[in-house]
């Protein structure tokens, strides 16, 4: 076996192991659908239909709560940018190909649900996060053309993360509809994780040293998705301030448990690069 393969070569190679885990995948989700987390008996018109336009008090959420769920809207209404990019580095390969139109569903769906629920309930302006979507989504996903490993990396850690805000938003106990969804929304999260974390433990079989570069140059240049707020406000800060998500929850509750189930730090198989590679993330261990 080479100690380098092509991306060509990797997705070949990888593919069986993708098939199995989209099929555990299907198996193992949940089947649930927006429309039934949606209060629509919260709804009512806008003045252009003859009803009454937002206005702040009409929120019943915290800050802490509409923040949470204004990035989680807008990073799913990304989502045609970040299928761009997988699909460009995916394509042409039926297990690759059904697994991003899996993920692209899924990632719809959180979109769906969470916008449908946000301008039901009047939580946020909904004329200022439209207004945010579509300058999100005209700017673009400005990202490095990663390479397959790198992918398989990126997205493990991001999945991960995307779950653990979710999971601290459900744990501040406000509105219980909102919780239900962030519910459902974290488990699919969760599940997405452990297929990129599968695939990069049959990577591991194959070029273990590609792959502890890929991880090590994932992680530490790992940032989550930043947007532009309605209130124009630093997403990651905001964050943080709240306490959702911070760089000691990221160490403790992404990177560290994700390069444990990589056994990253007990690997006998690895030549010099590899070992490099591992060398530079020692402080995690």
């Amino acid at each position: 076996m080479p100690t380098n393969m092509t991306d060509g070569d990797l997705l070949l190679r990888l593919e069986p192991a993708v098939e199995e885990n989209l099929t555990r995948h299907i198996e193992e989700a949940e089947d649930w659908h927006p429309h039934e987390f949606a209060p629509w008996d919260e709804g009512r018109n806008f003045a252009f239909l003859g009803g009454e336009d937002w206005s702040p008090e009409q929120s019943h959420l915290s800050d802490v709560e509409i923040l949470s769920a204004t990035v989680g809207v807008l990073v799913a209404d990304n989502l045609p940018a970040y299928h761009r990019e997988l699909a460009r580095a995916l394509t042409g390969l039926g297990a690759w190909w059904k697994w991003t139109g899996r993920w692209t569903s899924e990632e719809n769906r959180q979109a769906i649900v969470l916008r449908d629920y946000m301008v039901l309930t009047r939580a946020v302006d909904p004329v200022a996060l439209e207004r945010v979507r579509m300058e999100e989504m005209t700017k673009g996903y400005d990202a490095p053309s990663l390479h397959v490993l790198d992918i398989i990396a990126h997205f493990a850690i991001d999945e991960t993360a995307a779950a653990l805000r979710n999971t601290n938003t459900i744990a501040l106990g406000g509105d219980e509809v909102l919780a239900k969804i962030l519910t459902k929304i974290a488990a699919d999260d969760t599940l997405q994780a452990t297929f990129y974390v599968n695939i990069v433990n049959e990577a591991f079989n194959v070029v273990p040293d590609q792959m502890m570069r890929a991880i090590a140059d994932r992680v530490t240049g790992y940032a989550i998705p930043v947007v532009d707020l309605p209130s124009k406000a630093n997403s990651t800060e905001a964050l943080k301030e709240a306490g959702i998500y911070d760089e000691d929850q990221q160490r403790e509750k992404v990177f560290k448990p994700l390069l444990e189930r990589w056994n990253f730090f007990g690997r006998d198989d690895l030549g010099d690069e590899g070992k490099k590679a591992r060398e530079e993330l020692a402080h995690l261990a």
